[in-house]
C-alpha cells in the first residue's frame, strides 16, 4: 500500500482511502480491467463505494497520467496500468489482452500521411493463443 500512496503523491494524487483502493485493484494486474470491472473488484472491500466515485478516480488517475485509457473492444473502454508505448494482443477465444512490446512491431509509412497529423498510434492484434 505505501508503494501506492507514493505512485499517487509522486502524479500530484492526493491519497484518500477510495483511491488507494481503486488504483490498487489496477496499478497490480496485468488485466486490461474495465470501469465497471474495477468497481466489481473494489466494492467487495468498500460495498458503500459508488460507481461514480470509482469513474472519477479513473478520470483523474488518467489526467495524472497514472492509467491509459484505450478502446481496445469496440464501446469498451478498459484502463492500462502501463503507460509506456505499446500495442495489445487480444485472444479471441477467451478475450485476454496481452501487451506487446513496442519495439516488436513496426508500422510503416506514418510519416507519409502529409494530410494528418499523427500524435499517436498502437497496434491491437487478434487472434488466438499458441498453447504449448
Amino acid at each position: 500500500m505505501l508503494e501506492i500512496v507514493k505512485i499517487l503523491r509522486d502524479h500530484g494524487v492526493s491519497p484518500t482511502p477510495q483511491r488507494i483502493a481503486v488504483a490498487s485493484s489496477v496499478l497490480y494486474t496485468k488485466e486490461h480491467p474495465s470501469a465497471d470491472d474495477i468497481w466489481s473488484i473494489v466494492k467487495e472491500s468498500w460495498p458503500t463505494l459508488s460507481r461514480t466515485t470509482v469513474y472519477n478516480t479513473l478520470n483523474l488517475l488518467v489526467e495524472r497520467g497514472v492509467l491509459k485509457p484505450k478502446v481496445i473492444r469496440e464501446g469498451r473502454t478498459v484502463y492500462d496500468p502501463c503507460v509506456e508505448r505499446h500495442h495489445h494482443f487480444i485472444d479471441e477465444k477467451t478475450g485476454e489482452i496481452q501487451d506487446i512490446p513496442w519495439d516488436s512491431i513496426k508500422v510503416a509509412g506514418v510519416d507519409a500521411l502529409e494530410d494528418f497529423e499523427v500524435l499517436e498510434y498502437h497496434v491491437v492484434i487478434r487472434g488466438r493463443m499458441k498453447k504449448e
